[in-house]
């Protein structure tokens, strides 16, 4: 007879909660409080409660740089995912030893920082030694030219980023995704092409939604990439918050502009475990 098992100490539940108040909550309650506090001419800001940054998100300023940072984030998200997506697909086909290749590959993406993707895009598509060179030479362009800065250059920067998670997210439920589904496709009569738009893809709608829900998010928050690769007009939130922190000393908005960045960021993660839950209970 096996002996009974201890039961966990109650006291271990206080450590994470504990890291949360610390590293979490406790920064967004100074963050919160700068953000309602009074701004002084010509400094920082004093100790009050007035709403006057959080009505500023009624202004046309405002409006422009969220709807910038919106369009930018989601144009984003849509391109890695339409490309993530197939390519999964294809990858989940391969051999075990060419996907964990190709997964390695991926995962050291992920650890380069955004500086160093930044810079090296920055190269690869300047005018004096990028692909303007190549493709002057190659006859397809006159002369040389800079890719850089633009919106073409920030979103390639930004795929490049969130290519990786996309593909990380939809490898599990794809890789686990019964293959004589799409044999039985085919056996009556379907093209692969509507195989995959008729049967792929609707089993996989949740599993998509939540790789474009991650990669929104992770590229909402990016900060190097479009004062590097992009022109002002490109700027993200949070590249505004360090200019307002910064270079305008207006802490109180940027706070307000950094909990509505943080807000916007939770309830899309909370939407995507929602949806997550729900798939399972179906399945």
């Amino acid at each position: 007879m096996s002996a009974p098992q201890k039961a966990t100490p109650g006291w271990l539940a206080a450590i994470p909660a504990l890291a949360l108040g610390i590293f979490f909550i406790v920064p967004f309650a100074i963050m919160l409080s700068v953000s309602v506090a009074h701004r002084v001419p010509g400094g920082f800001f004093e100790p009050g409660f007035e709403l006057a940054s959080y009505i500023r998100f009624l202004s046309a300023f405002f409006g422009s740089i969220l709807v910038t940072s919106i369009t930018i984030s989601a144009a984003a998200a849509a391109i890695c995912v339409t490309l993530a997506f197939p390519f999964t697909v294809f990858l989940a086909g391969m051999g075990r030893r060419a996907q964990t290749w190709i997964l390695v590959i991926l995962l050291s993406v992920l650890s380069l920082s955004e500086v160093i993707i930044g810079f090296s895009l920055s190269t690869l598509l300047s005018k004096t030694a990028g692909v303007g060179n190549l493709l002057a030479w190659l006859g397809i362009l006159e002369t040389s030219r800079a890719f850089t800065p633009s919106l073409f250059a920030l979103l390639t920067g930004m795929c490049y980023l969130g290519f990786p998670y996309a593909v990380l997210v939809l490898y599990p439920p794809v890789s686990r995704l019964d293959p004589e589904l799409g044999e039985a496709a085919r056996t009556m009569g379907a093209s692969p092409l509507r195989t995959f738009f008729g049967v792929t893809l609707p089993l996989l709608r949740a599993p998509v939604l939540g790789a474009l829900v991650l990669v929104f998010v992770f590229t909402l928050g990016v900060y190097l990439l479009p004062q590097v690769l992009g022109r002002p007009q490109h700027w993200t939130l949070s590249v505004h918050i360090t200019d307002q922190a910064i270079f305008q000393s207006n802490l109180p908005f940027a706070a307000a502009m950094a909990v509505l960045l943080l807000v916007v960021t939770l309830m899309l993660v909370g939407l995507t475990l929602l949806l997550g839950r729900d798939a399972g209970a179906r399945q």
